[in-house]
């Protein structure tokens, strides 16, 4: 009886022991976390920029006489083309001009021909027959300012476009330089948006030589423009407060779809030599600040803020924070804290990356 005690004190003690030995391996099993480092890697990714759109043309319409409004042939929003009489303003004091030049000018013309015939059998001197022709110069002149003058009381349109705001109405008397209304070429687009340094200097050194880089337009409405653009020119210097710099695209506009002053987000690819990349699931965010946990040759992790500049599937581009030989704790960033002392488990970060099916250029 007491031998079968002692072999059940025996099992007993085997079993315990067992059985803490097997909660042991699950709890360091447990402990073991997954590590990586950050992959430096050529890349790219697309971003949106706010757009101002402005017509290729956009011009206003001002008048270049004093007078009343006596006309209004267009309408606001109406298309016209080049040439297309827009407005009058009252030409009668213009038209008597004009025949008081043309009538001193054909006076010229019969005292000219008198002074000829006089000079031809030498009755009147040279220089008589020189004023003559000077006066007849003059009155032509006057003439053709008269008409000048006269033309300026019609307002035509100098491009085809469509027509904006109309403020004054028939009757109003204008004062010359005042704003008649504004003349829009929506057949094209041109869209500004601005990017900073870092993306300028790689746009500069991944565009080919005579090819321009292609963009997409997404409205205000989040909707995409059906035609792609292209970006044509950047400005020629960086504004000192920002430190961007301007890039104009140009778009088709078929359908009139975009109008001058609207806004939207181009949409472009924008490349990146030696990015720094992590895994997003390797970071944790507080207050809008995004953290990852470093772990040292002790492996002890603490937590570092990074800055991410900017954002792909499943990934972040790292701008500031990291180096590339840190290793950084991969999953269970919600499970330790500061100090924590873990086992890890290195993992190579292009196989990390590749399982995130990161397509790199």
């Amino acid at each position: 009886m007491k031998r079968i005690v002692m072999l059940a004190g025996f099992s007993a003690l085997l079993y315990n022991t067992s059985c803490k030995q097997k909660k042991e391996e699950e709890k360091e099993e447990a402990g073991t976390f997954a590590i990586t480092s950050p992959l430096t890697i050529d890349t790219s990714f697309t971003k949106e920029y706010v757009s101002q759109i402005k017509s290729v043309r956009n011009i206003e319409l001002r008048a270049q006489e004093k007078g009343y409004l006596q006309n209004i042939y267009v309408d606001e929003g109406q298309s016209v083309k080049a040439g297309q009489l827009l407005f009058r303003i009252m030409p009668t004091m213009y038209e008597a001009e004009l025949k008081k030049a043309q009538a001193e000018t054909k006076a010229a013309e019969i005292e000219l021909a008198n002074t000829q015939a006089l000079a031809d059998k030498n009755i009147v001197s040279k220089n008589e027959l020189a004023m003559a022709k000077a006066k007849l110069d003059q009155a032509n002149a006057e003439t053709a300012l008269a008409k000048l003058h006269l033309s300026f009381t019609e307002i035509r349109a100098p491009f085809d476009g469509t027509i904006d705001r109309i403020p004054l109405k028939l009757g109003s008397l204008i004062d010359e330089g005042e704003l008649l209304t504004s003349l829009s070429d929506n057949s094209q687009v041109f869209s500004y948006f601005n990017v900073s340094e870092p993306e300028y200097l790689n746009y500069q050194s991944t565009v080919n030589k005579g090819q321009k880089q292609k963009v997409s337009l997404i409205l205000a409405n989040n909707e995409m423009l059906s035609t792609k653009g292209e970006v044509e020119t950047v400005e020629s210097e960086f504004d000192n407060e920002t430190g961007n710099i301007a890039f104009r695209a140009r778009f088709a506009n078929p359908k009139q779809l975009l109008k001058n002053g609207e806004t939207g987000k181009v949409q472009m690819v924008v490349p990146i030599k030696n990015a720094l990349v992590i895994p997003q699931k390797a970071t944790y965010e507080i207050q809008d600040k995004k953290y990852v946990f470093i772990v040292d040759k002790n492996n002890t992790v603490k937590s570092r803020e990074i800055t991410v500049a900017s954002e792909l599937p499943d990934l972040y581009i790292v701008g500031d924070g990291l180096k590339s030989d840190d290793k950084i704790l991969l999953e269970g960033v919600q499970k330790v804290k500061d100090d924590d002392k873990i086992a890890s488990k290195f993992e190579d970060p292009k196989e990390v990356i590749n399982q995130l099916k990161l397509k790199a250029e």
